[in-house]
């Protein structure tokens, strides 16, 4: 039997993007409330009906929003064109690595705009 838990958290953050569409605004530094939702999926733990302590995870999202919350996404080290793409993909490889195995979907959407991205792992 597969479990799968989430936690979510959130960032305020500003970037620029180069684009065809809805260029001139995307261009100028503007920010945005993100959302994000990570996903670790596996067995439970017979001795302690858990898949993973959810504290364990809150800890290792609240590193990752620290690299992210209220920064100028542009200049994140390790980031690159700060796309919800590529946001996915960071916040997945920026969990701390005993938890980063258990990964199963990264989801960062923009509430405001109606805009997400989801990363899915293959499961465990």
């Amino acid at each position: 039997m597969q479990f799968t838990i989430s936690q979510r958290f959130f960032f305020d953050a500003a970037h620029t993007l180069r684009r065809e569409i809805e260029a001139e605004g995307s261009r100028r530094i503007h920010g945005h409330t993100y959302h994000a939702e990570v996903s670790l999926s596996g067995p439970r733990d017979p001795a302690t009906g858990m898949v993973l302590d959810l504290g364990l995870l809150r800890r290792g999202l609240d590193l990752v929003r620290e690299q992210l919350d209220h920064h100028m996404l542009d200049e994140v080290p390790g980031l690159g064109i700060p796309t919800l793409e590529n946001l996915c993909l960071f916040i997945a490889q920026a969990l701390p690595a005993e938890l980063r195995p258990r990964v199963s979907r990264v989801r960062v959407w923009r509430e405001a705009l109606g805009d997400s991205c989801a990363l899915d792992f293959t499961p465990p």
